[in-house]
C-alpha cells in the first residue's frame, strides 16, 4: 500500500496512494503519509526507521504529550475514537508495535518483551519527549510501564484499561492452547484464530463488520500474523520463560511509580475472560488513590463496549 523509497529527507517526494496525496516533511528516518481507508482512522501515518524496519505510529494535535500503547491482537486502530477526542487538546502518540499493525513485520525477528519496549523507547526519544501520560491496554501494560521504568519521573498520569504490569501465574486455556508447539501456530497464523476471534470474544457488543474487519486487516495471511503467535507464545508465567526476567524490571518500575503517586484512571471491562477481576483488584491494590470505574458489561476491548462512558472520564483526567 506504502510507497517504497521515501525512508528520509533525500528522498521526500509526493506520493500517489489513489486515496490521497502526502507531502513528505519529516526529518531524517521519519515519512508522513495520509491513510483513510480504515474507518474512524482519518489520521496522518508516520514512520520511524529502526534498522531495515519501520514502525508506524500517529502524532495528532498539540499540547501535552499522550503516548497510546495497544496489546494483542490490536493495533492503533483500537485507539481511534480518543485520539479523536483528545487531540483536540493534547498531542496523541499512538504506536503500532514491530509486527502489528501498519508496522513493518519481519519473519527473523526476536518479538520479546524488551524489545518492544526498547522500541517505544526509541521512538519517543527521537520525538524529544521529556514528559507524558499513557493510555495502555492489554500487553500495552508492560511495554509501556516497561519505558515508564527506565525514567519514571516522566510519566505524569496514567488511564489502565484492562491490562497488566505485573506477573500473574496462570492464563485462560484457550489462550494457553495457542501456546502449544505446532498447533498453537497452526490456530494463530493458519487458521487466524486469535485475532480472527478476537473481533467477536473481546467485546460484549457487537462491531460492525466495518470495524471487524480493520482490526484484522493487518493480518491477512501467515507472514502478517508473526507477532499475534509471538505475543502469545512470550507471556511470562514463570522464571524460565524468557521475558520473565523484563517482567520483573517492569514490576519493579511500578513500585517507584506507587511511591511518587502517580494519578491515575482505571477503566475495565468486568466480562474480560483474559484480563479478569484478579487484575483489576491488582491495579487498584497497588494504587489505592486511583480512580477506578468497573463496568461489569464491558468487554476485554473496553473502548469498543464503553466508549460513551469512558469519554468524559478520559477527557477530565487528562485535562488535570
Amino acid at each position: 500500500m506504502l510507497a517504497k523509497g521515501i525512508e528520509n529527507k533525500r528522498n521526500l517526494k509526493r506520493v500517489d496512494l489513489s486515496c490521497t496525496i502526502a507531502e513528505f516533511q519529516h526529518p531524517i528516518n521519519f515519512t508522513r503519509v495520509s491513510i483513510t481507508v480504515y474507518p474512524d482512522y482519518p489520521f496522518t501515518s508516520h514512520y520511524f526507521t529502526m534498522g531495515s524496519n519501520r514502525l508506524h505510529y500517529i502524532d495528532e494535535g498539540q499540547g501535552d504529550v499522550i503516548v497510546m500503547v495497544h496489546g494483542n491482537p490490536t493495533w492503533s486502530f483500537y485507539y481511534r475514537k480518543l485520539i479523536t477526542l483528545l487531540s483536540k487538546k493534547h498531542r496523541v502518540i499512538a504506536v503500532d508495535h514491530l509486527g502489528c499493525g501498519l508496522s513493518d513485520k519481519p519473519q527473523g525477528y526476536d518479538y520479546c518483551l524488551q524489545n518492544h519496549i526498547d522500541n517505544l523507547d526509541a521512538l519517543l526519544k527521537s520525538l524529544a519527549l521529556t514528559s507524558f501520560s499513557l493510555c495502555v491496554h492489554d500487553w500495552g501494560g508492560a511495554i509501556g510501564m516497561g519505558v515508564v521504568a527506565k525514567n519514571p519521573e516522566a510519566l505524569t498520569r496514567a488511564l489502565v484499561l484492562n491490562t497488566a504490569a505485573f506477573r500473574f501465574p496462570l492464563i485462560p486455556t484457550r489462550i494457553n492452547v495457542c501456546r502449544t508447539p505446532f498447533i498453537g501456530p497452526l490456530l494463530v497464523r493458519g487458521l487466524n484464530a486469535f485475532a480472527g476471534a478476537a473481533v467477536s470474544m473481546a467485546v460484549s457488543k457487537k462491531l460492525s463488520k466495518e470495524v471487524a474487519k480493520a482490526y484484522v486487516a493487518p493480518y491477512d495471511s501467515w507472514k502478517n500474523r508473526v507477532a499475534v503467535s509471538a505475543f502469545v507464545k512470550d507471556i511470562p508465567l514463570v522464571a524460565e520463560d524468557s521475558s520473565y526476567d523484563a517482567l520483573m524490571l517492569v514490576e519493579k518500575g511500578l513500585e517507584k511509580l506507587q511511591e511518587k503517586k502517580l494519578p491515575m484512571l482505571i477503566c475495565w471491562g468486568g466480562k474480560d475472560f483474559c484480563f479478569h477481576k484478579d487484575f483489576y483488584d491488582e491495579w487498584c491494590r497497588r494504587f489505592p488513590d486511583a480512580e477506578t470505574h468497573y463496568f461489569a458489561k464491558g468487554g476485554h476491548y473496553i473502548l469498543e463496549d464503553e466508549f460513551d462512558a469512558i469519554a468524559p472520564l478520559a477527557e477530565r483526567f487528562f485535562a488535570g
